[in-house]
């Protein structure tokens, strides 16, 4: 089949012919049409990204939309033709999505919901489950709450933006000047950052009580000024991106909880990915009830053109979730 390999980190990714793989048991093997396109996959090939712990050679691509063509012992709830979507690879030891073929532990998968095209099921499962894991499993995000999305136009956040929304919240989300709209459209009041501070928002939406929940998807001085954002006591921070170095003070000074999020602990170590798949269901029924969508930038991109698809992402320019088409 052919494939996507990084043999060396920060060297070119190669198009080559590699063997296809076969499903093992408790296995997939999925056609891929579809592999979304993340900022990781970027970092992952310029040696950028040890918390991945990827291993050469390699295939990248996390995200995967595509058919069912055969099923390894011990599968049910899968067969033959069926459209499935999941976060399935291209971390540790386990072959990324930018290849004809997968092998893929069913537990991460499943249906692709009937309300979107393959293409818009490819860039949902990173950014789905991230913000799910952020604000369900973590948060308990529900009806009656005020809650906050640092970056609420980007990957994650415009995913978190209508999960929140799905759940009965009272949405707000910070963004520049050119994404406030998209932000409105989704439903969120839009926050300028650019022109208005922390203190400020704070004092106009909450009556400077603070938000019930901020989910920072931006990390560095934006999750500082999450843990000054939460409301008193009852009030939650939740990152994904909580990887530097913090002063807790002013959310201990809330008596206020926080929470980080990894979404590549599945995959690297195996333990939960049966949640993922449940997360995967979740964002199906989202979909088909018309609450969830995907934006997609409106290139394509092909097997043979993935360097210009990571230079889109890395450019900050993408209108959207840059997505390959693998069945070209």
């Amino acid at each position: 089949m052919r494939a996507v390999v990084l043999q060396e980190f920060d060297t070119p990714l190669v198009l080559s012919e590699i063997e296809k793989p076969e499903a093992g048991p408790g296995q997939v093997l999925v056609k891929v049409k579809a592999s979304g396109v993340n900022p990781l996959d970027a970092k992952i090939q310029a040696g950028k990204a040890a918390h991945a712990k990827r291993t050469l050679p390699a295939v990248l691509g996390l995200d995967l939309a595509g058919l069912v063509e055969e099923v390894g012992r011990g599968v049910d709830d899968f067969a033959p033709g069926d459209e499935v979507f999941g976060m399935t690879g291209g971390v540790g030891d386990v072959q990324g999505s930018l290849a004809e073929y997968a092998a893929v532990d069913a537990r991460l998968l499943a249906r692709k919901p009937a309300a979107l095209t393959l293409r818009e099921a490819a860039a949902l499962p990173l950014v789905v489950i991230t913000a799910w894991e952020g604000l369900v499993d973590r948060a308990q995000v529900h009806a009656g709450q005020k809650v906050l999305i640092h970056g609420g136009a980007g990957g994650i956040g415009h995913v978190a933006v209508q999960i929140a929304r799905a759940r009965g919240a009272e949405v707000f989300a910070t963004g520049s000047p050119a994404s406030l709209a998209v932000i409105d459209g989704l439903g969120a009041t839009p926050i300028d950052y650019t022109t208005t501070t922390m203190e400020e928002y704070v004092a106009k939406h909450t009556g400077g009580e603070g938000f019930d929940v901020v989910f920072d998807t931006v990390g560095g001085s934006v999750l500082d000024a999450s843990f000054a954002a939460v409301r008193t006591y009852t009030g939650h921070v939740v990152s994904a991106l909580g990887w530097g170095t913090h002063s807790i003070a002013p959310l201990s000074f809330r008596g206020a909880t926080y929470s980080g999020v990894f979404t590549l602990l599945p995959l690297l170590t195996g333990r939960g990915r049966e949640h993922h798949g449940e997360i995967m269901r979740e964002a199906a029924a989202l979909a088909d009830a018309g609450a969830l969508t995907p934006l997609l930038d409106p290139r394509h991109f092909t097997l043979a053109d993935v360097a210009a698809a990571h230079a889109a992402v890395e450019s900050g320019a993408a209108q959207g979730k840059i997505v390959i088409d693998v069945d070209d």
